[in-house]
């Protein structure tokens, strides 16, 4: 007797990548809802994040803002996802681990993901790729032999009902 597959189920690449883009929801900043998943080689979640202030910095007290003096603007004070997530890990080693990323990730948080150990990073949006810092990331990405690839949509809709 055939055992019949199911075609129903999603794919790992989905499955992580919602859960990164529903930790980016938590996010209270106005203008980028980035979220992060690392995940073990045997596809086990080890950590999320999502970019924020650090612990103990209010959100309300804290600039939103892009543009201005540095110091009354977020860029001097967000952690990134990807910080977050490899800083939210209380496990041992990323060694060999994947990262679910919305962004790709700026030269900061590829510094953080090579020292980390984590070998893969899977990212939905390149919106700044033209930018230095992705450019910097890309760099130091290749050299070390952290490997990346663009999340490929499927064309089924998947729904998050809350």
């Amino acid at each position: 007797m055939a055992v019949k597959k199911r075609k129903d189920y999603i794919t790992w690449d989905e499955y992580f990548m919602g859960v990164a883009h529903l930790a980016g929801m938590r996010s209270k900043d106005p203008n980028s809802q980035v979220g992060c998943c690392i995940v073990s080689e045997d596809n086990k979640i080890l950590s999320i994040g999502y970019n924020g202030f650090p612990k103990g910095c209010s959100d309300d007290e804290f600039p939103w803002a892009r543009e201005g003096d540095p110091l009354e603007n977020k860029y001097l004070y967000v952690t990134h996802s990807e910080l977050n997530a490899i800083l939210n890990y209380k496990g041992g080693s990323l060694d060999g681990a994947k990262l679910y990323v919305s962004l790709f990730p700026c030269n900061e948080c590829a510094k953080a993901i090579i020292q980390s150990g984590i070998k893969t990073i899977i990212y939905d949006s390149d919106k700044y790729h033209d930018e230095p810092s992705t450019i910097a990331s890309r760099r130091m990405l290749d050299a070390s032999g952290v490997r990346y690839y663009k999340y490929e949509k499927s064309n089924r809709e998947i729904k998050i009902l809350l």
